[in-house]
């Protein structure tokens, strides 16, 4: 029996003691699979549990396994979601030749530096600074918020200038 958890029809279950027993579990299960930002899933996963929480009914191995459904369904959503959206640009697909099949005149140096970036901040940057879109535009073609674009780019910046060797206007 789970504690904290104690009567099968128990409606009196708090989303604070399923979080404390079920949250490390589901974040194993999202780390074993590999998916990116398992702590974001496994918050993701306990925004269902609590929103469904009051209407459950069952025992602590029913309330597991309710749980762990929704974990697989978050988990393939993600899957399919990330299958629909590249993370990133091919860094190969920047370095090809202009029109008129001369070098377009990117730095070796920068190619290389993106490929240290994350997919996302790569993304975000690329779209900001090459394709020159607006930060709107930019969290409307990737589907995240304004303030998710300002901050991966400027955490995009901040690594390239590192990697680059460029001094911190601090």
């Amino acid at each position: 029996m789970l504690v904290g958890i104690s009567r099968p029809s128990d409606r009196g279950r708090s989303v604070e003691a399923v979080y404390a027993l079920l949250a490390p579990a589901v974040l194993g299960y999202f780390r074993a699979h590999r998916l990116p930002d398992p702590e974001g899933l496994t918050g993701d996963v306990f925004v269902s549990v609590a929103r469904g929480l009051p209407t459950f009914t069952g025992d602590d191995g029913a309330l597991r396994r309710w749980v762990f459904t929704i974990a697989h369904h978050r988990g393939v959503d993600e899957v399919r979601r990330r299958a629909r959206r590249p993370d990133a640009l091919p860094i190969d697909g920047l370095d090809l030749p202009g029109p008129s099949g001369e070098d377009d005149g990117l730095d070796p140096a920068l190619l290389e530096a993106l490929a240290v970036l994350t997919p996302d901040q790569r993304e975000v940057v690329v779209l900001r600074h090459v394709a020159d879109l607006s930060v709107a535009d930019v969290a409307r073609a990737t589907g995240r918020s304004e303030g998710s674009v300002k901050m991966l780019c400027a955490r995009g910046l901040d690594a390239l200038a590192a990697h680059l060797g460029v001094p911190s206007p601090d």
